[in-house]
């Protein structure tokens, strides 16, 4: 299949259906459908796309005033060909619209293809809009970034006009692929050697001592995935197994498990102890067990419950450590998954908390006295986190003071009489994401 028209069909799915842009990503590379040698340009337009949309629509605006109605087809196309002219330099700008010209043919009819061919190339002779000129900060960067303006104006006013620019921008940029290695059945160096013998290069990762970054090559293409020697994570989710830091023999609670990243690095680290995985939705739990047969975990328990109703099944005081990685807005992650930025709403931010809280009400009892309980997100608004934290401490637990010398030293500077670990997409370059640990007092 012609690249491009892939694509295009992909953020179709995406932007009709409200498909999630990974799932029917995935879905299009599991037809095979994509060349080898065509999967990163294919992902980078997709992604790219997405992730450039509203800036996208800035420029393509003043072309499309007049048009009545446009083919389904017609916006994801000339998005994408926007996209590629004045963000990617490796295809010819005649070459693109040439290529935006034939899929219109192929799609629509003559006269649609000429549409495509006339705002593209006023497009083109047009050039870039003069972003500076937006007023106020708030929309411009906005607009040039290509984030909902609410969003935006949330974050300047929890992080400043600076720091909101540089997440801004930073998410538009490919997220480094990053894998965990199955410490039960390789180290750090032969996952490397192992790649490399399948043609992929990769690096240890500089934040997670789990992690390794691929350089060059597809990770998927291995079989390395499959055979349990790799899982595909960011270094920021890698480091909440370190920080929950479970014994061998420990009986662990993690009360939102799926897909199963997290879980299964704890896991990885119990022997005569088990790991209980709770999640809501059942077909989930397969994913679960999938993950564990696949890395060879016999400790795993998982089971369909709503974490809300944990206090219900499970004896009070009855883990030694319990990890929630609460369903949150996903706002740190959006890097990965741009998609998100145009699904969520700011009600959402006031309803996720309530889920939250319900969460953390049945849990907590659970953890035995001085046993270690662990709450992360991958997001970076504080009514998900902080706020969060603050009803922990009033349940009977302190801030854990072990937790900085369980983390690695590459975010341990980060780390203050809080035991609290605060990643911006920013700071170290990870997703953003918050992790806290705390201890069960035993009075």
């Amino acid at each position: 299949m012609n690249v491009r028209d892939a694509a295009v069909t992909t953020l179709m799915k995406i932007g009709q259906g409200g498909a999630f842009s990974t799932i029917t990503v995935h879905q299009m590379l599991e037809k095979r459908a994509i060349s080898a040698s065509d999967v990163g340009l294919f992902t980078e337009l997709v992604y790219g796309t997405l992730s450039r949309e509203l800036t996208l629509d800035y420029i393509l605006e003043p072309y499309l005033a007049k048009q009545k109605k446009l083919d389904p087809f017609m916006r994801p196309l000339l998005r994408m060909s926007v996209y590629q002219l004045f963000y990617l330099d490796r295809v010819p700008d005649h070459a693109v619209i040439h290529e935006a010209v034939e899929i219109a043919k192929k799609r629509g009819k003559v006269h649609v293809s000429k549409v495509v061919n006339g705002v593209l190339r006023n497009v083109l002779r047009a050039g870039m809009p003069h972003f500076a000129e937006i007023e106020p900060a708030a929309k411009r960067i906005s607009i040039e970034t290509s984030h909902p303006q609410w969003l935006v104006e949330r974050w300047i006013e929890l992080f400043g006009p600076e720091e909101t620019l540089q997440i801004c921008q930073l998410n538009n940029t490919p997220a480094p692929v990053t894998v965990r290695i199955n410490r039960t059945k390789t180290t750090r160096e032969e996952a490397i050697e192992l790649l490399l013998d399948q043609g992929v290069t990769a690096k240890p990762s500089t934040v997670a001592p789990d992690g390794l970054e691929i350089e060059r090559g597809s990770v998927q293409k291995t079989d390395l995935i499959d055979r349990g020697y790799l899982s595909l994570q960011d270094e920021s989710s890698m480091l909440v197994a370190r920080a929950l830091g479970a014994e061998a023999s420990d009986h662990v609670l993690d009360s939102c498990a799926a897909p199963g990243g997290k879980a299964m690095h704890i896991a990885e680290g119990l022997t005569t102890g088990t790991l209980q995985a709770l999640d809501l939705h059942p077909h989930k739990i397969k994913l679960i067990e999938q993950q564990a047969t696949r890395l060879g975990l016999t400790t795993v328990r998982a089971e369909a419950l709503d974490a809300r109703k944990a206090g219900e099944r499970f004896e009070v005081e009855s883990f030694d450590r319990i990890l929630v990685d609460a369903p949150c807005s996903g706002l740190g992650v959006i890097r990965r998954k741009p998609d998100i930025k145009w699904t969520k709403r700011p009600e959402q931010l006031e309803q996720l908390p309530k889920i939250q809280r319900d969460i953390l009400t049945s849990v907590l009892p659970l953890v035995k006295k001085g046993g270690i309980f662990v709450y992360s997100t991958c997001t970076i608004d504080p009514t998900e986190n902080e706020e969060q934290t603050a009803f922990i401490l009033d349940q009977g637990f302190d801030f854990d003071a072990s937790f900085a010398e369980r983390m690695p030293e590459s975010v341990r500077h980060l780390i203050g009489d809080r035991a609290e670990l605060k990643l911006l997409p920013t700071t170290v370059g990870t997703d953003g994401f918050y992790i806290a640990a705390f201890k069960k007092r035993e009075d």
